[in-house]
């Protein structure tokens, strides 16, 4: 049975939760897929986001940390979301605030069922820093595959760009398949094509896709 090919155009706004208790208390953790969406706080995530679904407002962008403080929920179809996880690493929020963010961000990762995969976006100009790296740590750890996304490349010459993301894929080597690197550019669309392709495949796991097409199977 081949792979859907999901319209992103259509992901529309679900819930916001502070945690995943209260995410699991709207949606079950086992149910269907999710691809989570994890950066810093100026990473251009919610950009990316806009720019894949081709939704100018679906993730709100702002210079100072807003709706960003909780777990955001983009529905695709019945079975499968996009989730935009807090932005970490913000400097100008209390000492309280960014602990509650990373328990946040780490629970999700860690416990998450239907994690099927995740966007690690880094400005390709100040990438791979300690957070950037847990974040791909913790996710290898768990088993799920990681696209490490280097934003705002039009910001940099090709060549430059080129070397910067060469260079990212060499520290990552040794995790091999676990993590894909990719640029992308909000503004320009670089790289829009490539990512789709992998988020795609993502939001079709085998049991998932013999689940829709024998769904008289189901418990």
């Amino acid at each position: 049975m081949s792979e859907s090919r999901i319209d992103f155009r259509k992901a529309k706004f679900l819930i916001s939760a502070p945690d995943i208790a209260h995410l699991d208390e709207y949606l079950p953790g086992d149910a269907g897929v999710e691809i989570a969406f994890a950066g810093r706080s100026n990473a251009g995530k919610s950009s990316a986001l806009n720019a894949l679904t081709e939704q100018k407002g679906l993730a709100r962008t702002s210079k100072t940390p807003g709706r960003t403080q909780l777990i955001n929920v983009f529905s695709l179809d019945e079975h499968r979301r996009l989730v935009d996880l807090p932005g970490y690493g913000f400097a100008q929020v209390p000492l309280a605030m960014k602990k509650k963010w990373q328990q946040a961000l780490g629970e999700y990762l860690q416990e998450r069922q239907c994690l099927s995969g995740v966007v690690v976006l880094m400005d390709i100009r100040h990438p791979m820093k300690d957070l950037d790296m847990q974040m791909i740590e913790w996710a290898v750890e768990s088993e799920i595959p990681v696209l490490a996304l280097l934003t705002k490349s039009d910001k940099l010459a090709q060549n430059v760009r080129m070397k910067t993301v060469n260079a990212v894929r060499k520290k990552l080597a040794d995790y091999g398949e676990a993590v894909k690197v990719e640029p992308f550019s909000a503004l320009k669309g670089t790289g829009k094509p490539k990512v789709l392709g992998i988020l795609n495949a993502w939001c079709n796991p085998q049991w998932l896709v013999d689940a829709l097409a024998n769904p008289e199977n189901e418990d």
